[in-house]
């Protein structure tokens, strides 16, 4: 057993961004930043239903991940399915009695949107479609339940929008990137039903249609610092025409870690856009 391991699983990164979104969220809902004590819970929720499900993901997803990711931690023996199971529910226990600090629905929706993760990673994540739906919303998810925290939804609701679009185009791109190992373990994933050039092409439809969101903030009145969007959608078009180009699994994996970066940046670019606003 490896003690990295355990921090190694969470894949922190992508949950920093996660709790960052939520944040952000109760930003753009607001105008302003939440107090501290609600952004802190607002963040250790997220956070934390973030890890879990990542970790409970890698449990189901032992057998696969032996072919499409070996050295990720249970592959690799460095953790025990077994304990990364009992790890999983922790943080959800940790998780919740976080979200009751906030309020009634704040809490409801956390209860809803883990119980989804751990559904998710049990029996839907190999349906075609469905289960790149149900992460797509799980993510435009994050930045409402900032929002539904400090109770106001205010321009929330476009972050959740750009958020549920830009995660289905990644999520299909993913799915086009693992097709050996989804094959081999006898999933039913949208590249497999579809195929390839028609999978790639619906991922590319739902990544131009976040460029067309992307610009819907700004008839709401967000501020300058929204500009970095620019390069947001530039990478989500090089990623797009990229991969309509040369629909192949390697190009699929790198357009999917473009849209990883573009990710990064527009939180940010939401979050200086929120602080600038008239």
């Amino acid at each position: 057993m490896e003690p990295k391991a355990f921090i190694e699983i969470l894949r922190p990164h992508n949950c920093f961004v996660a709790g960052l979104v939520g944040i952000l969220g109760s930003v753009v809902a607001l105008g302003h930043f939440p107090e501290l004590k609600t952004a802190m819970l607002i963040f250790g929720v997220i956070f934390l239903g973030c890890s879990a499900g990542n970790t409970i993901n890698d449990y189901f997803d032992y057998e696969i991940d032996k072919i499409n990711r070996p050295a990720r931690p249970l592959p690799r023996g460095a953790i025990s399915r077994k304990t990364a199971l009992w790890y999983s529910m922790l943080l959800f226990a940790v998780g919740l009695l976080l979200a009751y600090q906030l309020n009634e629905y704040a809490f409801l929706l956390a209860v809803i949107a883990y119980s989804v993760l751990v559904i998710y990673a049990w029996k839907l994540k190999p349906l075609p479609i469905i289960g790149n739906i149900m992460v797509a919303s799980l993510t435009g998810t994050t930045p409402l339940y900032g929002a539904i925290a400090v109770g106001k939804i205010g321009l929330a609701g476009y972050l959740a929008l750009c958020a549920f679009l830009v995660n289905l185009a990644r999520e299909i791109m993913k799915d086009i990137e693992d097709i050996e190992g989804d094959k081999a373990k006898g999933a039913k994933t949208l590249p497999i039903v579809w195929g390839i050039k028609k999978s790639a092409y619906l991922a590319s439809v739902f990544g131009m249609a976040t460029v067309v969101a992307s610009f819907l903030p700004l008839r709401a009145g967000i501020g300058i610092g929204y500009l970095p969007m620019v390069i947001v959608d530039g990478l989500i078009l090089t990623a797009v025409f990229e991969l309509l180009k040369n629909p192949t699994p390697k190009t699929a994996g790198r357009a999917q870690k473009k849209l990883k970066a573009a990710i990064y940046l527009a939180v940010f670019s939401f979050l200086f856009g929120s602080i600038t606003r008239g």
